[in-house]
């Protein structure tokens, strides 16, 4: 069963995912965040404490397939830190991304991610994917900002419709929409 779990910043969705599996002990989760400052490093000090000790913990943005195991349950937080992740890998210091890096960036990162769920699927494994809703709030003011934008709500999409179920949480409150 492949899952995506969508909402707001702080909405609630990476608990509910986490829920998800709350009864399991076979478990991985696959983080993608980076430590680039304190409050990041404090961030996922918090995030790993509210998870259960026993859960197996991969850290990383490419080569995702290398966090399966035994375990039959993952879970994938967030899609949203491993698009910014691999998008400024590739694009460095740049200003400016045309439309033709875009679509590399894109590409790279939905090839990660469906290399993932093709392996899960064809395991008979569970995965559950956290990402963000990036299209209900402002316009970012800037091209790097309507890049990844952009970007993220492809991947979305795209996502999507790989996936059995999809939940949009919203104050805490997760809404099933497929």
């Amino acid at each position: 069963m492949i899952i995506l779990v969508t909402g707001g910043a702080r909405s609630g969705k990476s608990t509910f995912a986490e829920n998800l599996y709350k009864d399991k002990k076979d478990v991985v989760y696959i983080a993608t965040s980076k430590i680039w400052d304190d409050e990041m490093e404090e961030r996922i000090k918090l995030h790993k404490a509210s998870r259960p000790s026993y859960w197996r913990t991969y850290e990383g943005n490419y080569s995702l397939t290398s966090a399966l195991g035994e375990e039959k349950n993952y879970l994938l937080d967030c899609i949203t830190l491993l698009t910014s992740n691999i998008m400024f890998d590739i694009t460095k210091e740049k200003e400016y991304i045309d439309y033709q890096l875009q679509s590399k960036i894109e590409n790279r990162i939905y090839g990660e991610l469906s290399s993932l769920i093709k392996v899960i699927e064809d395991r008979g494994y569970n995965l559950v994917l956290v990402t963000n809703e990036v299209g209900y709030s402002l316009v970012p003011d800037n091209h790097l900002g309507r890049v990844f934008r952009d970007i993220q709500g492809r991947i979305n999409q795209r996502v999507a419709a790989l996936s059995q179920e999809v939940y949009l949480v919203c104050c805490g409150i997760p809404v099933k929409i497929k």
